[in-house]
C-alpha cells in the first residue's frame, strides 16, 4: 500500500512538473521548403525540457536527432526538410514516457522564386550607411517600450534619441535623390540593454528586431519599398559577440558557450596579425581571438558546434526573410577563423550572387587580402567572402589631403595603396569610404576645409570599388572639437518634429551644406548610372607637381580624372599622358559641364579635382 501511495505520489509530481514545462524559445522561428541545405537545427528553450522525448509523425520533416545539453533547459533538434515538404505548420511533440506534454507547431513557408539567385550589391552601387536612432523618428509611439530596460533621452549623447525604421522610410525618397542605390543600416535587433543600446552591437535576440526600431514586418517592408524602387538593403550581423544582458548569460546551454565563460570577463588583445603570424605565440592568438570586444560584449565561442550552426542559420534565415541584398559582418577577424569561413562559404553555397562585406580595421592591405575570396592563403584557409572594408584606402585618401606634397606624403599616399591591389583576388569587390559610424566624420578629419572635402568625394566615387558615405555627410555633418562616438552619430537634420532645419524638406541649411548637397547629388547621379565607373579599367600616373592624375576607361569610353592640390592657378601639360589620350581632343567637366580642349596644356583651378568625360 506504501509502495502504490508512493507511486502515485511520485506519478503526481513528474505530471505537475512537465505540466507547466513550457517552451519560450524555438530558434529559428520558422524555415522554407526549397532551401539548397535540406537540414535546419533548432535550438529550444525552456523550463526543464531536457529529458522529454520530440517526435513530428507528419509527412515532410523528419526528426533526425536529439541533442540534450548538460542544461536541462535546453533542447538542439535537428529536423529533415523532405523535397516534397508542403509549406505548412506541422506540430513537433514533446513526451515523457511515451505521453504527450505539449505540442510545438512549427511553419515551414514557401521560399519565394528565385530567391536563391538574387543579385547581390556590386560595383553599381552607392551604399548610404544610416545608424537608425539618429537619423529621424518616424513613429515617437515606440520611443519608450514598456519592459525595456532603456527608455528616450535625447539630450544624452549615448542616449536612445528614438530614430526609427519608419524614419528611414520616409526618407527613403530623399536618399534616392541624392543618387544612393542602397542602405546600410548599423544593427537593427534587439539591444535590450540597460545604456548606450542606441548602437545595436550588444544583441539581446537574434531573431527580433529592436521594438524601439519597429517590427520584424517593418524591416520587412522597409526592404521591399527599397526594392521597388530599385534600392538595396545591407544588415549589420554580428557573429563575435552579443550583448551582456542576452539570456544566455544567466542560463547557457553549454560550459563553453562563451569563450572565458568561467572566468567571466578577458578582453581582446585586438593584436589582429596574431590571427595570420606564423610565429605567433599561442596566448596572444588565443586572447585576440577568444578575449571580450568589451565587458558588455561577451565573446561568443564558434568552435562550439551548436553556436556555430545558429549563427550561420540566423544570416541566412534574415537574407532569406527580409529580401536583403547583403551583409555588412562586424569585426570579421575577432571569431574564430575557420568559423568564418565556414560562415561566409554556407551563405554564398545558398545564395551564390550574394554580397558580404567584413570589417577589417587595418592599414595593411596584405591583411586585408587575407580575407577575400579567391585568396590561396598559406595556411590554407580560404573564405568565400566577396568584399572588405577598404580601411588602408580610408586612411590613404585622409594623409593625402592633409599631409603638404614631398617624395612620400601626401597624394602619393593614395598612388601607393591602389598600387598594391596586387595582393587582392578582387579590389574591384572592396568598400571604399571617407568616414564611418566609428570614426570622426570627413568634413572635420579635413579641418573643414571645403574644397578637400569634395575632392575627397569626387575621389570616392570615381575610383574602383563600392562606395559607401555616412548619413549627413553630403550636408556636411561635422563632430566640431570632439572624437565622441555619441557626437559623430548626431541626429539627422529633419528627422525629429520641430527640426529648425531639414535636409529632405530643404529647409534652413546653410548655404555651404546646401551648396553640398548640390555637389554630391550631381556626382552620385552621375556615377549611378555609368558603367565605366563602376567596370572600367583604372590607369593612373604617379603624382607631379602637387598633382595625381588617373583614368577610368573601356573600349569605348574615357574619363580622367585630375586630383590638383596647387592653392594657384596650374597648367597641366598633357604629353605624359599620351598613351591615354591618343585621339582625343575634348573634355568636359562632369560638375561644372565646362569644355577642355585636350589639344594643348589646360589650365587647372586650384584645389579640386576635374572629372573630365573625353572624347
Amino acid at each position: 500500500m506504501h509502495k502504490i501511495l508512493l507511486l502515485a505520489i511520485t506519478l503526481c509530481i513528474s505530471l505537475s512538473t512537465f505540466a507547466q514545462a513550457r517552451i519560450d524559445k524555438v530558434e529559428p522561428p520558422f524555415w522554407w521548403t526549397g532551401m539548397q541545405n535540406t537540414s535546419v537545427q533548432l535550438l529550444i528553450h525552456g523550463d526543464n525540457i531536457g529529458n522529454l522525448q520530440v517526435s513530428c509523425d507528419m509527412e515532410g520533416i523528419s526528426i533526425e536527432k536529439v541533442h540534450r545539453p548538460e542544461n536541462k533547459n535546453y533542447l538542439f533538434v535537428d529536423i529533415k526538410i523532405a523535397g516534397s515538404a508542403a509549406s505548412k505548420i506541422y506540430p513537433i511533440e514533446f513526451l515523457e514516457e511515451g505521453s504527450v506534454v505539449f505540442t510545438s507547431n512549427y511553419e515551414l513557408k514557401k521560399r519565394e522564386a528565385g530567391s536563391a539567385n538574387r543579385i547581390g550589391s556590386n560595383n553599381s552601387d552607392a551604399i548610404y550607411l544610416i545608424t537608425p536612432d539618429r537619423f529621424a523618428n518616424g513613429d515617437p509611439s515606440n520611443d519608450v517600450i514598456e519592459g525595456m530596460k532603456e527608455g528616450l533621452d535625447r539630450s544624452l549623447e549615448y542616449g536612445r534619441h528614438g530614430g526609427d525604421l519608419k524614419g528611414i522610410s520616409d526618407h527613403l525618397e530623399y536618399i534616392k535623390s541624392v543618387g544612393f542605390t542602397s542602405i546600410w543600416l548599423n544593427p537593427v535587433l534587439e539591444n535590450d540593454m540597460s545604456s548606450w543600446s542606441y548602437h545595436g552591437y550588444a544583441t539581446t535576440d537574434y531573431y527580433n528586431v529592436d521594438r524601439r526600431f519597429g517590427s520584424n514586418e517593418d524591416y520587412v517592408a522597409l526592404g521591399l519599398k527599397g526594392k521597388k524602387m530599385g534600392m538595396g538593403m545591407i544588415m549589420d550581423i554580428i557573429v563575435n559577440h552579443c550583448g551582456s544582458e542576452h539570456y544566455w548569460m544567466d542560463d547557457p546551454p553549454f560550459p563553453d558557450w562563451f569563450n572565458y565563460q568561467d572566468k567571466k570577463y578577458q578582453g581582446t588583445n585586438h593584436r589582429k596579425f596574431t590571427v595570420l603570424d606564423p610565429y605567433a605565440s599561442e596566448i596572444d592568438r588565443e586572447i585576440m581571438t577568444n578575449g571580450w570586444f568589451v565587458e558588455t560584449m561577451p565573446d561568443l565561442n564558434q568552435r562550439n558546434p551548436f553556436m556555430s550552426k545558429y549563427l550561420i542559420q540566423n544570416s541566412i534565415w534574415w537574407i532569406e526573410y527580409a529580401h536583403i541584398t547583403g551583409i555588412r559582418q562586424d569585426t570579421y577577424s575577432y571569431p574564430f577563423k575557420e568559423f568564418m569561413t565556414d560562415w561566409s562559404c554556407a551563405i554564398r553555397d545558398e545564395y551564390p550572387n550574394f554580397y558580404i562585406v567584413g570589417e577589417e580595421w587595418v592599414e595593411n592591405p596584405t591583411i586585408i587580402s587575407y580575407w577575400q575570396e579567391g585568396k590561396n592563403n598559406a595556411d590554407g584557409n580560404n573564405s568565400c567572402l566577396p568584399g572588405l572594408m577598404d580601411f588602408p584606402l580610408c586612411f590613404a585618401l585622409h594623409k593625402a589631403l592633409k599631409e603638404d606634397e614631398s617624395w612620400g606624403t601626401g597624394l602619393v599616399k593614395l598612388y601607393e595603396t591602389v598600387a598594391m591591389d596586387f595582393v587582392y583576388p578582387d579590389p574591384s569587390q572592396l568598400v571604399i569610404f571617407p568616414d564611418n559610424h566609428d570614426m570622426s566624420r570627413i568634413y572635420s578629419q579635413l579641418d573643414e576645409n571645403y574644397e578637400h572635402y569634395k575632392m575627397a568625394l569626387s575621389y570616392i566615387m570615381t575610383i574602383r570599388g563600392i562606395p559607401q558615405l555616412y548619413y549627413g555627410t553630403e550636408i556636411l555633418m561635422a563632430n566640431r572639437g570632439t572624437d565622441s562616438h555619441g557626437i559623430i552619430r548626431s541626429d539627422f537634420p529633419g528627422g525629429w518634429e520641430g527640426d529648425l532645419v531639414s535636409a529632405k524638406e530643404g529647409r534652413g541649411l546653410k548655404s555651404n551644406e546646401q551648396e553640398a548637397l548640390e555637389f554630391c547629388t550631381k556626382l552620385l547621379n552621375w556615377r549611378k548610372d555609368n558603367e565605366l565607373i563602376h567596370n572600367g579599367a583604372l590607369t593612373h600616373f604617379h603624382p607631379e607637381n602637387n598633382m595625381y592624375v588617373y583614368f577610368r576607361h573601356d573600349e569605348e569610353k574615357k574619363v580622367m580624372v585630375i586630383m590638383n592640390k596647387n592653392t594657384e592657378v596650374t597648367p597641366l601639360n598633357l604629353d605624359r599622358f599620351e598613351e591615354m589620350l591618343s585621339g582625343v581632343t575634348k573634355g568636359q567637366d562632369v560638375i561644372t559641364e565646362d569644355i577642355y580642349d585636350m589639344n594643348e596644356p589646360i589650365t587647372l583651378a586650384p584645389m579640386r579635382t576635374f572629372i573630365l568625360e573625353l572624347e
